[in-house]
């Protein structure tokens, strides 16, 4: 969807120029003459040219998406109509691809669509989970309220997600220095100092002789590690594009051992925060469960659950139908059980993610723990065993000149 380039004239006779998102001129044109503008020219704003792919236009921050919906809900209550609100925050939106996605969706409800009808074809971009409250919020006719709680449910997730992110910077940088500074030594000063003590004809020390040894199988496997560290990201990449290739990946990963229970948590807390917003929403359970159930990071352990609406159609209780799948703990049974048999299951849900999120915290906040000290103490013994391998011929050398 291009910009476009507008002089207007205000009722005081003031001449404007502004830049609009729209699909054609014709709907620039019916815009600002809706806004009581005169509209004088309309071109096609060639700055705003973006010359790259449509995938990588459609990418905007998650804190981008909560801000629109929390202006949308305060203007929503505050009585402006859906179609005024979409108008007003769209042309307060920064970022491209969102102003592009809006405006696409202000054009679909002006209409005569809803605005879940209008949000439909881009779940993708936005989940199921966004697309259902927004359906539930029309049917129940408080639509305010339920993005209000939706915004809430964002909000906990994105910052989970920067948590994690935060927690595992510094570990990463750490690791990623150590090796830089492994094959810096190994493939540049090592072979000039090898090449330097084979000119004093000097048996250099059995330390720096494995060194030198290691140095030479570690530069002729570089090249080839690598070419094997692409091709896997070929072959990931690939498989990932089928739903039954992303399963085996996700299931490969379940394997590594710590990362399993990390896993399995995320996949409760995920499943358990979508369900219960979804129900707070006024959406029947049947109706939840998939949405919920996609919510699930993990293909494989969303694979798993797939039974669980069957096993309520079937006369299961919520609870015995998860314990079946072998992801949920004991304790996440007993607290939806507990929700189920007080007739309080959304808030037994909420209550569940939150331990659940405040167990993955614990886990993270103990791997970076433990992998600081080990990485420290790695690159330390490195330096020492390099400097060890450098020096000790040197004073070999000085002693035999003497």
């Amino acid at each position: 969807m291009p910009y476009f380039l507008c002089r207007l004239a205000t009722e005081e006779g003031k001449i404007i120029t502004q830049s609009f998102l729209a699909s054609t001129k014709e709907e620039c044109r019916r815009y600002f003459e809706g806004e009581g503008l005169c509209v004088l020219a309309i071109k096609k704003d060639w700055r705003k040219i973006n010359l790259f792919s449509s995938s990588l236009r459609r990418r905007f921050k998650d804190r981008d998406f909560i801000l629109v919906n929390q202006e949308l809900v305060a203007l929503l209550k505050a009585g402006y109509p859906v179609l005024k609100s979409l108008e007003m925050v769209r042309s307060r939106v920064k970022n491209q691809a969102l102003q592009e996605i809006l405006s696409k969706v202000e054009t679909e409800v002006r209409g005569g669509k809803s605005l879940s009808e209008a949000f439909s074809p881009y779940e993708n971009i936005f989940s199921k989970v966004y697309i259902a409250s927004i359906l539930a919020g029309e049917q129940s006719g408080n639509l305010p309220g339920t993005l209000d709680r939706y915004i809430q449910y964002a909000r906990t997730i994105s910052q989970t997600k920067q948590r994690i992110r935060s927690a595992l910077i510094y570990p990463s940088l750490l690791l990623l220095f150590s090796l830089g500074l492994m094959i810096i030594l190994v493939s540049f000063i090592l072979p000039r100092f090898s090449s330097f003590y084979a000119d004093f004809e000097a048996e250099l020390p059995l330390i720096t002789r494995l060194i030198i040894f290691v140095s030479g199988i570690l530069r002729e496997l570089i090249p080839a590690s690598l070419i094997i560290f692409i091709l896997a990201l070929i072959v990931i990449s690939r498989l990932r594009r089928n739903p039954a290739g992303a399963r085996r990946v996700d299931r490969w990963k379940l394997k590594i051992p710590y990362g399993s229970s990390l896993w399995k948590e995320q996949a409760v807390s995920l499943f358990s925060r979508t369900l219960g917003l979804l129900l707070e929403a006024g959406i029947p359970l049947l109706h939840c469960l998939p949405i919920a159930i996609q919510a699930v990071p993990n293909k494989f352990l969303a694979f798993l659950m797939l039974s669980v609406p069957e096993d309520i159609k079937n006369g299961q209780s919520l609870s015995d139908s998860l314990n079946r799948t072998g992801i949920f703990s004991a304790l996440a049974v007993d607290m939806i059980r507990i929700g189920e048999t007080s007739a309080n299951l959304p808030g037994m849900l909420r209550e569940t993610a939150d331990v659940y999120d405040e167990r993955i915290k614990g886990r993270i906040e103990t791997l970076v723990n433990l992998i600081e000290p080990v990485i420290i103490i790695f690159m330390g013994v490195l330096v020492a065993i390099m400097l060890l391998s450098v020096y000790l011929p040197i004073f070999n050398i000085i002693r035999i000149t003497r």
